[in-house]
């Protein structure tokens, strides 16, 4: 999804009211990261709490690797697995992308309940029984299902119902608005407005998303569990508007840059916490944090003790959301998806990234960091003037930062995909 495709970041062609109420209900976050410009590293990042490229989780799993070792690593302990421990029932609905062989299924990495496919991407309208990807429920195969948002919506509605009485975690991953570019005609119908075809199209995909993320807070409210409930709205990545890229119709602006790359079109996306009741409402929030935070936060606020031995690189958000704490969660982000490279530490940014597909770097480019952008961000979220023949210091005070920190990296377990 697009950051300049919400209305609570500006847009003014596609309505998204239920995610402009759950800002208004919550605290958003201007500078708000991932820790991957793609798909599948954010997913094991926001599952791990930790850096996915500390274990080997760097790139997408390739399609055509479907029944190889490829996915997220089986040692690594998921936030289903911590939540269940803690006496939580655990579902995933929507998309998964962090391995399909049996060993990475998500009832095999702490997941109670599943509904949803294996892989980076899906059909809206075909179940896809039969072919390598099929929707599934559990581990059977669904035959008939209606528009994939829709369903996904209603599954969460349901769990919802079922599992009011106990503590659950529900991870509601809508494959919205990921290509393939299907619309049904309610949704298109909103946007006579919109001109051009695609971008009409990827609009209603959204209010189809938005709308489903109404009906599921509906729920939360309807069975009284808005004041016991943590929630958190974000995305994988920014919107994919670079050639090579599989583009959807979505706007970064005023960002520069695309998913995959490490610009902050690619990394900086909406981020949206609630707690109704423990919160603020409506309040804004400019200090960075990245999705590594939400596991720390989530089990916190579950009563759960985080052990030193589990390496967290994410934070627990909560102090920082209540007031209890005025200083910075992080006091540098780091990114490396091959060759695209980048650190954020205080307003400043180093970055290294190309307009090419994703390629695995060889060991000497992490060591030649010539050619860098150096930007302030506080005045230029653009990134539009580099300013590292300006402050050369600050250009290499960054690099041995990045340097350091890569150094504690592990060769990645698998290849990047093609395109």
């Amino acid at each position: 999804m697009g950051y300049a495709d919400i209305g609570v970041h500006g847009s003014k062609d596609i309505s998204t009211p239920n995610i402009d109420a759950m800002a208004k209900g919550g605290i958003r976050f201007t500078d708000a990261y991932v820790s991957g410009p793609y798909c599948s590293p954010t997913r094991a990042g926001l599952l791990t709490g930790s850096y996915p490229q500390r274990f080997g989780h760097e790139f997408n799993p390739d399609p055509a690797m479907a029944h190889n070792e490829i996915g997220l690593p089986v040692g690594e302990i998921t936030m289903a697995d911590r939540l269940r421990a803690a006496g939580y029932r655990t579902a995933l609905i929507g998309k998964w992308h962090l391995g399909r062989a049996d060993q990475f299924h998500p009832m095999a990495r702490g997941f109670d309940e599943f509904f949803g496919f294996l892989g980076g991407s899906h059909s809206y309208h075909d179940p896809g029984a039969g072919g390598p990807n099929p929707l599934l429920n559990g581990r059977k195969i669904v035959a008939e299902t209606t528009y994939l948002t829709d369903t996904f919506t209603d599954q969460a509605v349901d769990f919802i119902g079922r599992q009011k009485s106990r503590p659950f975690f529900l991870y509601l991953a809508f494959n919205a608005v990921h290509t393939p570019m299907h619309a049904t005609e309610k949704y298109l119908a909103r946007f006579p407005h919109i001109v051009d075809k695609q971008r009409r199209t990827y609009a209603a995909m959204l209010s189809a998303m938005d709308d489903g993320i109404g009906r599921t807070l509906a729920a939360l409210r309807e069975q009284g569990l808005e004041e016991n409930t943590l929630i958190f709205f974000f995305n994988d990545n920014g919107g994919p508007t670079m050639a090579g890229t599989k583009i959807n119709g979505s706007s970064n602006a005023p960002l520069r840059g695309s998913k995959w790359q490490t610009w902050e079109g690619g990394i900086r996306v909406p981020f949206i916490v609630r707690w109704k009741g423990h919160l603020a409402e409506g309040k804004t929030d400019s200090r960075p944090v990245i999705q590594l935070d939400v596991l720390p936060t989530a089990l916190a606020a579950a009563g759960v003790k985080t052990q030193p031995g589990w390496k967290f690189d994410g934070v627990n958000l909560l102090p920082y959301l209540t007031g209890k704490r005025s200083s910075q969660p992080h006091e540098k982000l780091f990114w490396r998806l091959g060759t695209n490279i980048a650190i954020r530490k205080g307003n400043w940014k180093l970055v290294k990234t190309n307009d090419r597909p994703v390629q695995a770097a060889d060991p000497g480019f992490y060591s030649n960091l010539s050619g860098a952008e150096l930007y302030n961000l506080s005045d230029d979220i653009g990134e539009t003037k580099n300013l590292a023949g300006a402050h050369p210091e600050k250009v290499k005070e960054l690099t041995v930062e990045w340097q350091r920190w890569n150094n504690e990296l592990p060769k990645p377990l698998w290849e990047p995909s093609s395109p």
